[in-house]
C-alpha cells in the first residue's frame, strides 16, 4: 500500500529539491576536522558513495569557515554548514557558496542576528534548516512548559520561525529531534499538523552503531510511515560510514525508494546447509555504493529457499546436493562451493548493470 505523504513546500538545497513531493532524501555529516580539506573532501565522497545525497560539516571557528569555499567546489553532493552560537560564521558559510545553512534556535536568538543572516541567505537564495535539538532548548521554555517535551520543543521552533517570517523569509527547512525516539514522534507530529514547511527527520545522539540505528529505525518509521518527513539523517557516533547506509535501508524496507541493492538472508539453524551469515556479510561488503533496484537472497537450506528465491532477483540456496542458483526466480543449476562469491559478484555485477540500463540508471 503506497504511502501518502503530507505536503510540504519546496526547498531547493543547490539542486536537490526537499519538500513538495519530492523523493525523500538521506543526508549524513563529516566528523573530521572541517579544517582539514582533504580529510573532509574524502568522508563527503564516500558518503556520497554509500548514498548521503547532501552532506553537512560543522563549523565551528573562522578557521573552519575559510576552509568551506575550497570543500563545497570538489564536493559531488550540496554542503551544508553547521552553525552555533556564532552568527558571523553563518554570513561566512553564506559567502563561500554553502548550499544550506543549519541554525540552532538555542544559541542563535537575537532578533538583530537573525535578520542580518536572513537578509543574506535571501540574496544568496540559500535555504536554512532551524534545528530544534532537545538538549539545547532555551530555560525559559523548558520553565514554561514543564521540562523537554513536545510543546517546549515547537515553541523553540515557532520563535524562530516567527523571527524569521518578520523578515519575509521563508525558505525554511525544519527539524525537531531528540535522543528520545517518541517525542522525535511526538513534536513531529505536532510540526507536521501545524506548518507545511519540509521536515528533517532524524533522531539526535542517538548512540553507537548498534543503538543508534535501532533507535533512529524506530522513530523514522513511523514517522514515514504516516508520510510525514522530507529528507532524513541517521545519526550515529563514530565514522558517519554506515549512516546513509541505515538511512536508504529504512526508506527500502518502507517501500518509499530504493536505490541499492537489497539483501535477504535467513536467520539460520541446524538446518543451514551453507555459512548464511558469512556469505550474506561478504555480499552486502561486496554491493556497497553499488547501486541497482535489486534483491539478493542467501538461504542456508530447502525450507524456505525456493520461496524466497522466487521473489529474489539472485539467490543462493544450500540443498542436498549442494548450492542452488537462482536468477529471476528460476533454478539455474548448482555452483562451486569453493569460489561462491567471485561467482556470485559476477552474476550480481552482471545484474546490475541490466537493472541500471532497463531503468535509466
Amino acid at each position: 500500500m503506497a504511502i501518502s505523504r503530507s505536503r510540504t513546500r519546496k526547498v531547493m538545497v543547490g539542486g536537490l529539491p526537499i519538500g513538495g513531493g519530492s523523493p525523500v532524501s538521506v543526508q549524513s555529516m563529516t566528523n573530521v576536522l572541517t579544517t582539514d580539506i582533504e580529510a573532509v573532501c574524502s568522508q563527503i565522497n564516500m558518503l556520497a558513495a554509500h548514498g548521503a545525497l547532501i552532506v553537512r560539516v560543522a563549523v565551528p571557528d573562522r578557521e573552519s569557515a575559510a576552509a568551506l569555499r575550497s570543500i563545497i567546489e570538489r564536493s559531488p553532493v550540496p554542503v551544508v554548514s553547521d552553525i552555533h552560537f556564532d552568527p558571523d560564521l553563518a554570513i561566512m558559510a553564506l559567502e563561500a557558496g554553502t548550499a544550506k545553512l543549519r541554525l540552532n534556535p538555542g544559541n542563535i536568538r537575537r532578533r538583530s542576528d537573525i535578520w542580518r543572516i536572513s537578509e543574506k541567505a535571501l540574496e544568496c537564495q540559500v535555504p536554512i534548516r532551524i534545528g530544534v535539538n532537545s538538549g539545547s532548548l532555551p530555560g525559559d521554555l523548558r520553565d514554561k512548559y514543564g521540562g523537554v517535551n513536545r510543546d517546549s520543543m515547537w515553541a523553540s521552533a515557532q520563535r524562530h520561525l516567527v523571527l524569521f517570517e518578520e523578515t519575509g523569509f521563508e525558505n525554511i527547512v525544519l527539524s525537531l529531534k531528540s535522543s528520545d525516539p517518541m517525542l522525535t514522534v511526538e513534536v513531529n507530529r505536532l510540526a507536521s499538523a501545524e506548518c507545511d514547511y519540509p521536515l528533517h527527520l532524524g533522531v539526535t545522539e542517538a548512540g553507537p552503531q548498534l543503538t543508534g540505528s535501532v533507535r533512529s529505525t524506530v522513530a523514522l518509521s513511523v514517522l514515514l510511515a504516516e508520510g510525514i518527513g522530507d529528507t532524513i539523517r541517521v545519526s550515529l557516533s563514530g565514522s558517519p560510514e554506515m549512516e546513509p547506509v541505515v538511512g536508504w535501508e529504512i526508506l527500502s524496507s518502507l517501500d518509499i525508494r530504493r536505490r541499492f541493492p537489497r539483501v535477504i538472508s535467513c536467520p539460520t539453524c541446524a538446518r543451514a546447509r551453507i555459512d548464511v551469515a558469512g556469505i550474506a556479510e561478504s555480499v552486502q561488503e561486496s554491493i556497497l555504493g553499488k547501486t541497482g533496484n535489486i534483491t539478493i537472497a542467501v538461504m542456508g537450506c530447502e525450507v524456505n529457499g525456493p520461496g524466497e528465491a522466487r521473489e529474489a532477483d539472485v539467490a543462493l540456496i544450500g540443498t542436498p546436493s549442494g548450492i542452488q542458483l537462482y536468477i529471476d526466480g528460476e533454478n539455474t543449476g548448482g555452483i562451486p562451493a569453493s569460489d561462491i562469491q567471485g561467482y556470485l559478484n559476477g552474476i550480481i555485477d552482471s545484474y546490475i548493470q541490466k537493472s541500471e540500463k532497463t531503468a535509466g540508471g
